[in-house]
């Protein structure tokens, strides 16, 4: 079970979003979609304090932060229970394939390396780039490289994966493995939460959609409620923005 109560977050004096609230069960996979700019990737970097809140409760499983008081020791806690893939991929590229995944495992989980080394290739083997080990990121395509940067996240067996944007920075040709492997996660009933430009996959995937705009959230429910049944005027609008009109993609998606 993954709470968060009463999250705000501020630059300054200008708020990025203020009082959200949000429960997510074991097992599902909320996508959050809405304009840029709106605060859904600060969003996701405070769930797990890549950025602190202004104020604000975080729970998964076990582990309960308060923003305003968290610990080093409550935040690493609170870290080895989450899994990061983001849009930029952020492997370390003096390190190969397999190193990068390994190095959680020894790192935040204190495993011995070679163990880590053991588990990195299986789970290379189970993205389907089990010849891939030994190469560096400058080596991949940006595909293979998000797929590694998703298989480190998994290495770390956490109880939710935040995605941010997973595909933005991807070429269109390598988009579809990467969704084509999130896909596969949620099928083993992973709990993840993704921020995504991504509508058919929002459509395809997700157990409920959330529509963020202005820095709240708007409108949620089944994809068949969001893309086909919209209320709000925003939602209408975004939706009609990305090519969706009355349920049907007329357009491919596109970042807006």
């Amino acid at each position: 079970m993954i709470k968060i109560e009463n999250l705000t977050k501020r630059f300054g004096e200008a708020a990025i979003f203020s009082h959200l609230d949000l429960s997510i069960e074991k097992g599902e996979i909320v996508v959050v979609i809405g304009p840029s700019g709106t605060g859904k990737s600060t969003l996701l970097r405070c769930i797990n304090f890549l950025e602190t809140a202004n104020q604000g409760k975080i729970t998964i499983g076990d582990v309960t932060v308060d923003s305003e008081q968290a610990a080093k020791s409550d935040i690493l806690a609170l870290r080895r229970k989450t899994g990061f893939v983001f849009q930029n991929y952020a492997l370390f590229a003096h390190l190969t394939a397999k190193q990068n995944i390994a190095e959680g495992l020894v790192t935040v989980k204190g495993w011995k390396k070679e163990e880590a080394n053991q588990r990195a290739q299986q789970i290379l083997d189970d993205i389907g780039l089990g010849d891939k080990g030994d190469h560096y990121p400058a080596a991949l395509s940006g595909g293979q490289q998000q797929r590694v940067g998703i298989g480190r996240a998994m290495a770390l067996e956490a109880e939710l994966l935040l995605f941010d944007e997973p595909t933005s920075a991807l070429d269109p040709e390598w988009v579809g493995e990467v969704l084509t492997l999130m896909q596969k996660l949620a099928t083993r009933h992973q709990t993840m939460l993704v921020v995504t430009h991504e509508m058919q996959f929002a459509r395809e995937v997700a157990n409920r959609v959330i529509f963020m705009a202005d820095g709240e959230f708007v409108e949620q429910g089944t994809p068949e409620q969001i893309f086909s049944n919209p209320n709000d005027p925003r939602l209408k609008k975004f939706l009609n923005k990305v090519g969706i009109n009355g349920g049907s993609l007329h357009l491919a998606p596109q970042e807006v």
